[in-house]
């Protein structure tokens, strides 16, 4: 009786103990085993072990698989994004294997702490595409205008995305009017994108509101490709121009001196075809700066535009240090652009910039 008993303790251990690391397990992948809120994005955030990864029930784990040949919880990014729980307080990842996804995403407000992960093979990663551009009717029949046009759209706070291209597959000619066709547009307060490539021509990324940062992505456009009013860290990306005749790589929105916003590239790469101009002063503060830029012979000499607005050339802050390659000639530039101290430029460089240091633990 006594052995018996002394059985029957065993099995129950070593059910439990399998039970609780069952749970580990599936727990582990955006938990990290502390159970409360993480505000901040760190590497984790960004990786998910296929070693330890099961397929659940997408309510039973913190990871989301999205696989449009099937096998995985969705078939499409957008049905995962509706499989994270409203106003979520725990990091889901959602874990996209290689394909074209051609649908339209949309992660909302009240769904942060959302990861997207590409799942890499030898020779391809997933792309998630769309082809609205700004001429389009929507539903009510008006025009989209260049907001809506956006094959993914996130508004979620905490977001981060790796491996993964946003593309908006509309082909404009430069300054057609109706053509822009966003591929990201970025609303987040707190968002990081590392190793994505986002492509679309005029207005490929909306780089609409709050704090940003960009690390080794790779953007290409013809037409002011990356676009908004953020406040935002463009740190070693690929700027790639791919007009055929004339464009711009950045346009800034800023309406007042007051207003702490900006764009600033960090030791980028600018290549491509065409002649661009480094930026365009589309609100009168606009703030755009390159920091230790590589570039290609297709700047336009004169570098930057006042948008055809004269009196925006005593108050936009344009400005380069340290940049070089044919390209970063300044013999030429717009007199009112700047050539920026070590001073000037300090606050620009670095995470501080966005106030990372809060929210990045990189």
């Amino acid at each position: 009786m006594m052995m018996m008993k002394l059985v029957s303790s065993r099995v129950l251990f070593l059910f439990v103990s399998v039970f609780v690391m069952w749970v580990r397990v599936n727990l582990a992948e955006g938990e990290n085993g502390h159970g409360g809120i993480r505000n901040y994005i760190s590497w984790e955030d960004l990786q998910v072990d296929e070693q330890r990864l099961t397929l659940k029930r997408h309510d039973d784990v913190r990871v989301i698989v999205v696989n449009k040949y099937g096998g995985g919880h969705s078939k499409t990014v957008q049905g995962a994004v509706d499989m994270v729980p409203e106003n979520n307080k725990h990091r889901v990842k959602i874990y996209i294997y290689p394909g074209i996804y051609r649908e339209k995403v949309r992660v909302a407000v009240n769904k942060p702490y959302v990861s997207f992960v590409g799942k890499r093979n030898q020779t391809a990663s997933p792309v998630i595409t769309w082809n609205s551009k700004s001429s389009d009717r929507g539903t009510n029949g008006q025009a989209l205008g260049t907001f809506d046009t956006a094959t993914v759209g996130v508004d979620s706070d905490y977001f981060c995305a790796t491996g993964i291209t946003f593309e908006n597959s509309v082909i404009a000619t430069a300054g057609v009017k109706g053509m822009q066709g966003v591929a990201l547009r970025v609303n987040s307060e707190r968002a990081m994108f590392y190793q994505v490539r986002i492509k679309g021509a005029q207005d490929s990324l909306l780089d609409n509101t709050g704090n940003h940062y960009f690390l080794e992505c790779d953007i290409l456009g013809k037409v002011d490709f990356i676009f908004g009013s953020a406040k935002s860290l463009y740190k070693n990306c690929l700027l790639q121009s791919i007009t055929d005749d004339f464009g711009a790589i950045a346009a800034h929105h800023r309406n007042s001196a007051t207003e702490d916003t900006g764009f600033s590239f960090v030791g980028c790469n600018i290549r491509g075809s065409g002649r661009v101009y480094l930026g365009r002063a589309w609100g009168n503060y606009s703030r755009i700066i390159y920091s230790k830029c590589n570039m290609d012979d297709i700047i336009i000499p004169e570098g930057w535009s006042d948008w055809n607005q004269s009196d925006r050339k005593k108050t936009a802050v344009f400005g380069e240090y340290l940049c070089d390659g044919k390209g970063a000639d300044r013999s030429n530039r717009a007199p009112w652009s700047k050539s920026f101290s070590y001073d000037e430029v300090a606050p620009f460089l670095h995470k501080s910039f966005i106030d990372g240091d809060e929210w990045l633990r990189l």
